[in-house]
């Protein structure tokens, strides 16, 4: 018997369970908000030596602008869905790095610890010293200055919003492949605004549902660190010049 054509299978050795049920219960918790169409879990499971996720196959059309507006705008009606502690019950992944996400009651603390040290203290195990760990000490201990004015929700988050994960299909857009925790709302923006591929229409959707707070510019560039910093451990040294150029902006400092 050949493949299902109704099907997407993502396998991986049998010790990726964790991954992909973690996907799968993301997946399930962003369906539940019925606010944006996300592939349906099928199965997810260990057949063997291979774990490995079933989701419904997506045929996926050109994009428009109408979709980027429609986009946001389910985006916004996503991040009013929330909890009472930032984090999520469980920990998952952020591409294939494991992402921690303790229940916490205080956002500062939260992306402090569980985001931003977290990733210092991997590239540091991947032995990517000079400014990096120094910059980033004096970050984390200046957290408090960029929140001054602003308290955020805990949103319910896609995580890893980046172009390559969302599309549209019969005309809807839909969103995969998140990272799913409760954290603020700025943060999926930011990370939009990271690799590009989200069209002016998106931003326009968002605001006109759900306008961001004064500030979020330089959270922005906070926000883009932990995802930066996390490209810098996967992939290597070339990401090395941007966390350092990120972090210089965050402290008002020049090089």
């Amino acid at each position: 018997m050949g493949p299902d054509p109704n099907l997407f299978v993502k396998r991986g050795p049998a010790s990726a369970f964790d991954m992909f049920d973690a996907e799968a219960e993301g997946l399930r918790e962003l369906a539940a908000a019925k606010a944006i169409r996300v592939p349906k879990v099928l199965d997810v499971g260990v057949d063997g030596d291979k774990a490995f996720i079933a989701l419904e196959k997506i045929i996926f059309e050109r994009v428009s602008d109408k979709n980027n507006r429609l986009l946001g705008e389910q985006l916004a009606s996503l991040h009013r869905c929330t909890a009472e502690e930032f984090g999520w019950h469980r920990d998952n992944t952020i591409g294939l790095t494991p992402q921690k996400n303790t229940p916490a009651g205080d956002w500062i603390g939260f992306f402090r610890e569980q985001r931003l040290e977290f990733q210092l203290e991997l590239a540091s195990s991947n032995g990517f010293s000079g400014e990096l760990p120094t910059l980033g000490r004096k970050l984390c201990g200046k957290l408090p200055a960029l929140f001054e004015d602003y308290e955020p929700a805990a949103s319910l988050l896609h995580g890893d919003l980046w172009a390559g994960n969302w599309g549209v299909t019969n005309g809807e857009p839909i969103i995969f492949d998140p990272a799913v925790y409760y954290g603020d709302r700025e943060s999926d923006i930011a990370m939009t605004r990271l690799f590009g591929g989200f069209g002016p229409a998106f931003y326009e959707g968002y605001e006109s549902a759900w306008p961001l707070e004064s500030g979020h510019e330089l959270r922005t560039d906070l926000y883009q660190l932990y995802h930066v910093l996390n490209h810098l451990n996967l992939f290597g040294s070339s990401y090395y010049p941007q966390s350092v150029a990120l972090l210089r902006r965050l402290l008002g400092t020049r090089a």
